[in-house]
């Protein structure tokens, strides 16, 4: 994006921003406010964050403070493109829960509009899908800019139309401090646990009375995926203050959509990305099962963003990256018990409405493949994995499924066509009216059975990571 793209852009979405959000809304000035809170593991915080804000620094263990527990908050000017508008935004650093059930920190964002009165808010999921945490969309308000957080730059031109019909926003981080890309229920508790501190901390506007919509596209889909899944359980007081929650494009199966991508045109980078996002969530040390041209291309995405790997890639497969004897990715234990985790198929029946848009077009983006069992899907995303998630959602209690298939979009194609369709569906969630239902008209979709392992002729081996 050149410089003068980049200014247009910001302009309009500057001007957006500034209709549709008050800046009177938070007159004081920038502020970090440190909480009584505790240093945490290496493995928990991101370290190495550029923001000292970001860093989690007090004196007391992390688990002495409940999920959503507000730790530090400022007030800072919104960014479009490191430009700074007139708008404000509340910025927390908060308690939550990583992949494996450790107590972790992470950052969200609270954006006000001059039309809300802290009755109705939208917790928008971005999907800016990067393994670098410098691309989240709290680094890109506060006015850092990365080719990874151009993304979530641009979605504040979804996020206009939100604020000019009076909800106020909450946008988490959904990948945490350590940028665990693909790790759903991570997403999930990151989301979930935003919504917790931004009716907590005082200055946002919101409290418990704040009723709440889910909303996300992609990587944002999984987050709100796995925050409706998660809630009843995990924080059913949020569960009571959701109205619903809308999706598209959605990880379902990550072992199916490994297939389905291998040896695509543009997408088949995210296979190394989905792999390492999943292996840092669960502590596995997957460079041992590569190829040195896996090793090559993992070291290369390490840090690296869903840019960074579009269409990078041409051709590339699991067999390419891995050992011979790894050929088949179920042969590595590791893999099959972190992608079982990451199944949303594995998870509990959401009880809200929800909205599910998904596209099935992705010869449009170069994705061909037919696997048995998987079929098509809009070029990263497998079709059948959603239609048989939504199946299973109807046949365990929930009949406020609307399900949408979109065979002429593909992925980046059917995001424009959905996204007003659900902030209207929300609309009605919100105003109060009966949610549609398709329940027992979806078509069938795939099995969403665990992965299971296979055998392989590889030495058992106990060495060491080779990475620092």
């Amino acid at each position: 994006m050149n410089r003068s793209t980049a200014g247009l852009l910001a302009v309009a979405v500057v001007t957006a921003l500034t209709v549709g959000a008050a800046p009177t809304a938070w007159a004081t000035p920038a502020t970090v406010t440190p909480a009584q809170a505790a240093p945490a593991a290496a493995a928990q915080t991101d370290g190495k964050a550029s923001d000292p804000f970001y860093r989690y620094d007090g004196s007391e263990p992390l688990s002495s403070y409940a999920p959503g527990d507000v730790l530090k908050k400022r007030t800072l000017d919104y960014h479009v493109l490191g430009i700074p508008t007139p708008v404000k935004a509340v910025q927390l650093l908060y308690r939550t829960t990583d992949a494996q059930g450790r107590p972790s920190a992470n950052v969200t964002t609270v954006v006000r509009s001059h039309r809300g009165d802290g009755s109705k808010a939208v917790s928008y999921q971005s999907f800016y899908d990067s393994l670098d945490p410098e691309d989240g969309p709290s680094r890109a308000i506060a006015g850092k800019v990365t080719l990874g957080g151009i993304i979530a730059n641009v979605e504040s031109v979804v996020m206009a139309p939100l604020l000019l019909k009076g909800y106020d926003l909450v946008i988490p981080d959904t990948e945490g401090q350590t940028a665990e890309f693909a790790a759903g229920p991570a997403y999930g508790t990151n989301t979930l646990d935003s919504i917790r501190a931004s009716t907590r901390a005082g200055a946002t506007g919101l409290h418990s009375g704040t009723r709440f919509g889910l909303l996300g596209y992609s990587g944002g889909a999984i987050a709100t995926n796995w925050a409706a899944a998660l809630a009843p359980e995990y924080a059913p007081e949020v569960n009571r203050q959701l109205v619903g929650f809308a999706e598209a494009g959605l990880l379902v199966a990550p072992a199916h959509n490994l297939k389905y991508i291998d040896g695509s045109v543009v997408w088949t980078g995210v296979l190394p990305m989905a792999v390492i996002g999943v292996s840092r969530a669960y502590d596995i040390d997957i460079e041992r099962y590569l190829t040195p041209r896996g090793i090559a291309v993992f070291e290369e995405l390490e840090h690296g963003s869903i840019v960074d790997a579009l269409g990078r890639y041409p051709g590339l497969t699991w067999k390419d990256l891995a050992k011979p004897e790894y050929k088949d990715p179920n042969s590595i234990p590791a893999f099959v018990d972190a992608v079982n985790k990451v199944n949303l198929g594995e998870a509990a029946t959401p009880t809200v409405p929800g909205f599910i848009g998904q596209g099935n077009a992705g010869v449009l983006e170069g994705t061909f493949n037919r696997p048995p069992g998987i079929g098509t899907g809009d070029g990263v995303m497998v079709a059948g994995d959603v239609r048989a998630l939504a199946n299973q959602y109807c046949a365990t209690g929930n009949t406020s499924i609307r399900y949408e298939q979109y065979n002429l979009l593909s992925h980046v194609g059917a995001m424009p066509y959905w996204t007003p369709r659900a902030m209207s569906w929300l609309d009605d969630r919100f105003a109060g009216k009966a949610a549609p239902t398709s329940c027992g008209r979806i078509p069938a979709g795939n099995s969403l059975a665990p992965e299971k392992p296979t055998a392989t002729n590889a030495p058992a081996t106990t060495a060491p990571s080779s990475r620092p």
